[in-house]
């Protein structure tokens, strides 16, 4: 096919010897099949920002670091220079969390490079050796949904342990390759420790998950992965290798609203004492 303009330079360079074919057109970027040597894999090209349809949400880009001081002012203002290094910051957040990712033993797409906004990577296979199908364009037996789930949970387990969520977790970000699950799409991936929202968007991605295997193994629809997990990542003792039950034991204590009202009455009544002290002082 022709070579798409995004994709001449990659031509030129060498790092791609042939465009094979268009695998997919979604509201964040196209995705090509490329020859690379004696290698297929996949070319990820970012649409531009104004042909872009995925919200940028606040929610997602709290806590992500910012290294150079003069981006991160501009990113801050609404200026031309501003809104293209905070575009060149989400773009750059993806490939980062994949090499990060991969690094960490997750299943993902191993990443082989990044240029101009182009991201070349492993393309995912099914046992024929043709483009791995999405989670959602297959059927499962319950048996095989039981120990999908229980592959991509460990793969949460593995992206929360590097310090990541990926924050928009379905069965459509999800490809079946013929090994099992792999996890795709990372542009919303999100800080753990710095997000405010990281409890709430890693048990949606959970539920998520348990919903769609659920419709295979309605067993699963009673688990609760996601505050298990979560639980486990607050005390310090979550691991790759944690052995999760999918139950989570909710605090069903109410609190003792006329103790805490005593706590409350004692602190004003301290801070009383503590303005009488300093008007005394100040009439001294």
């Amino acid at each position: 096919m022709k070579v798409p303009k995004r994709l001449q330079p990659l031509v030129d360079d060498g790092m791609v010897d042939e465009v094979l074919y268009q695998l997919m057109s979604g509201k964040e970027a196209q995705v090509y099949v490329v020859q690379c040597g004696e290698e297929v894999c996949c070319a990820k090209v970012f649409k531009e920002a104004k042909k872009r349809s995925f919200k940028q949400a606040v929610e997602y880009q709290e806590g992500r670091k910012v290294r150079n001081s003069r981006r991160a002012r501009a990113m801050s203002k609404k200026t031309r220079y501003g809104q293209k290094e905070q575009e060149n910051a989400w773009l750059n957040a993806e490939v980062d969390a994949l090499y990060r990712l991969a690094r960490a033993g997750v299943r993902v797409p191993e990443p082989k490079g990044f240029v101009d906004g182009v991201l070349l990577m492993e393309m995912i296979v099914d046992s024929d050796g043709k483009a791995a199908p999405r989670l959602d364009d297959v059927t499962l037996a319950p048996e095989q949904a039981r120990d999908y789930h229980g592959r991509v949970i460990a793969e949460v387990v593995r992206m929360l342990s590097a310090g990541l969520i990926h924050g928009d977790l379905s069965e459509f970000n999800v490809l079946v390759e013929s090994d099992g699950p792999v996890i795709i799409d990372l542009p919303q991936a999100v800080n753990a420790a710095g997000n405010n929202n990281a409890e709430r968007m890693l048990e949606r991605d959970v539920d998520n998950m348990r919903s769609y295997f659920g419709k295979f193994a309605p067993e699963l629809l009673i688990t609760d992965y996601g505050k298990e997990i979560w639980a486990l990542y607050e005390s310090g003792d979550l691991h790759c290798d944690s052995k999760l039950t999918g139950r989570f034991e909710h605090d069903t204590h109410s609190a003792d609203v006329d103790e805490l009202m005593e706590v409350i009455d004692s602190a004003k009544e301290e801070e009383r004492d503590r303005q009488e002290r300093l008007l005394d002082d100040d009439e001294d």
